[in-house]
């Protein structure tokens, strides 16, 4: 599945999350890196939310951490073509449906220049 969406800012809370040994060392063995503390978000269409929703509720790849934070499903996605990394659906959110999370071991923001209202590509 590829689709479009517009970048957004987040809450900030994900760079605490992401730099929990736990979420880390298990995102390193699975998808071969360490996560930049912080995702980029990204709005779709509600178009999509039927389609990600059956992805999300089917997605086997599953971090169970310890007590007091929540598991976390990951699927590999790519970020406009060229970037891996991987798209996480947080158990504990506050997000609306169509917002994706994705992860990559790079602050993308500064790598591709980008800013709120860009459009990207993820491909998962």
């Amino acid at each position: 599945m590829k689709i479009d969406g517009e970048v957004t800012t987040g809450l900030g809370k994900a760079a605490y999350f992401l730099s929990q040994e736990f979420y880390t060392n298990e995102f390193k063995k699975n998808l071969g890196f360490v996560p930049f503390p912080g995702t980029l978000n990204v709005i779709v269409s509600d178009n999509y939310l039927d389609e990600i929703n059956e992805i999300k509720n089917n997605c086997k790849n599953l971090i169970k951490p310890d007590k007091g934070f929540g598991a976390v499903k990951y699927i590999k996605a790519k970020l406009n073509d060229n970037i891996d990394g991987a798209i996480v659906f947080p158990a504990k959110t506050t997000h609306e449906e169509n917002y994706l999370e994705f992860i990559s071991k790079n602050k993308l923001r500064d790598e591709l220049a980008l800013n709120d209202g860009d459009i990207v590509s993820l491909e998962f």
